[in-house]
């Protein structure tokens, strides 16, 4: 028989203990292991009933997600998929929640729309699934909101022309994207990054990586000059594209139908990358679930620009990154705090041949 993940839910408002209970019962592969209505239940909970997964809602009496979250890490490690509301606060939680080791985050469910729970349900037991899956423990950080970066070696890239860097990353992904800019020199031409995360969510990552890294880091606008230096968030509820303007670049929005049910998308943004930028471009696809990105990383082999992958063993999830190595888009496999300095490499071989 198989072994069904258990799913232990954390929330204090009945009606939404109840649809999740629901839905995950509803799974052939699932089962609710218990609920609790605060973390003080749940730490009390966690000392008899085996769960494999959690949901942790971000606000909740007693004791707040964030610093339940922060025990429940130091003490014991597990998966864990936080509730969040749509609201800045809520987005600004959910950031510290995934610094503190939660492997992804849904949003509260909205009611009343049949076809809008149902995707929900699809949505949330993809990331269960997921979470359950996923490489544990991660490492917690603790640092405080608005610190600075930890300093790390960066590699130089010296002068790079037209060249322009392309992120796309999912599950994991606000971590391994915060920690690559860390490591990137300061000489870095004008990087773009598409992360899977709804509006709002993706406005204040742009802001905690501005404050958190050397970068100018901003949520992408249409028409807006790319320059060094410059980090280019895409907004939760556009793809972003880039096009050629005066030799330079310049990014544009798209509320273009999602691609691989996503908006932004990666393979959008990379797919622009390959049109317009060709050799010119460098294309990395970090940590994350499903396949957006690959087709896109593909276009940009073929266009002939420099494609890295995170490897398996620093992804949370392995899935985008495997899925872009198997189409063979990849030009290099690498830990994610070697990408920085195999890029660096590889651009000075590129200037000296």
């Amino acid at each position: 028989m198989m072994k069904k993940i258990r799913v232990l839910i954390v929330d204090d408002s009945a009606l939404i203990r109840q649809v999740l209970s629901a839905i995950v019962n509803a799974q052939p592969d699932m089962e609710v292991a218990a609920t609790a209505n605060h973390p003080v239940m749940a730490r009390d909970l966690l000392r008899t009933v085996e769960a494999d997964v959690m949901t942790l809602d971000v606000e909740m009496p007693l004791m707040n997600g964030i610093e339940f979250l922060r025990r429940l890490m130091a003490a014991r490690p597990m998966p864990v998929v936080m509730v969040s509301t749509l609201t800045e606060r809520g987005s600004e939680m959910t950031l510290q929640a995934l610094e503190l080791g939660a492997v992804d985050f849904v949003c509260k469910p909205k009611f009343g729309v049949a076809d809008g729970l149902q995707g929900y349900a699809e949505d949330i037991c993809a990331k269960l699934r997921t979470a359950a899956a996923a490489r544990m423990p991660r490492r917690a950080r603790t640092a405080a909101p608005g610190a600075t970066a930890q300093a790390a070696p960066r590699a130089t890239f010296g002068p790079c022309g037209d060249r322009i860097i392309l992120i796309g990353s999912s599950t994991g992904g606000t971590e391994a994207v915060r920690e690559l800019l860390a490591r990137m020199p300061a000489d870095s031409p004008p990087i773009m990054v598409a992360q899977h995360m709804p509006e709002n969510f993706t406005r204040s990552f742009a802001q905690r990586l501005n404050t958190v890294t050397h970068f100018s880091v901003c949520e992408a606008e249409d028409g807006q000059t790319a320059r060094p230096g410059q980090v280019f968030i895409a907004p939760g509820h556009s793809h972003l594209v880039i096009q050629r303007r005066a030799g330079g670049y310049v990014t544009r929005l798209s509320k273009a139908d999602p691609v691989n049910r996503h908006r932004p998308s990666v393979d959008v943004l990379f797919h622009s990358a390959a049109h317009v930028a060709g050799a010119s471009a460098v294309g990395i696809i970090l940590t994350g679930m499903g396949k957006d990105g690959a087709a896109g990383l593909l276009a940009m082999h073929r266009a002939g620009a420099l494609t890295l992958a995170q490897d398996e063993h620093s992804c949370v999830v392995f899935g985008m990154p495997r899925e872009a190595i198997a189409l063979g888009g990849v030009d290099e496999v690498a830990p994610l705090h070697d990408i920085p300095e195999r890029l660096a490499e590889r651009l000075h071989t590129a200037r000296r041949s």
